[in-house]
């Protein structure tokens, strides 16, 4: 088994509540925590309102499974969050 760790960082200018971070990060653990393959979590910026961090950790057979995995997690959180993606960090274990 090989498992990879992403960790995005995001920026939500303007966010004015915890409610509306909330929504403005679409439903990500829902999103995601569906597939049998991965874990989410918020992991960082839990007291902030105009930031947010989250980290998903993927397993699969091989490497390359595990990279294409978190290249689409990456992808999606990028185009379907209100927000700006400031930074994402990669580890395969």
């Amino acid at each position: 088994m090989h498992i990879g760790i992403l960790t995005l960082s995001i920026s939500l200018p303007g966010c004015r509540s915890l409610k509306e971070k909330r929504q403005r990060m679409g439903g990500l653990h829902e999103r995601f925590g569906r597939h049998p393959a991965v874990a989410v979590c918020e992991s960082g910026e839990l007291d902030r309102l105009e930031a947010s961090e989250w980290t998903f950790v993927a397993v699969a057979t091989s490497g390359p499974k595990v990279e294409a995995l978190l290249a689409e997690i990456e992808d999606k959180v990028q185009r379907g969050v209100d927000g700006r993606v400031l930074a994402a960090t990669r580890e395969l274990l």
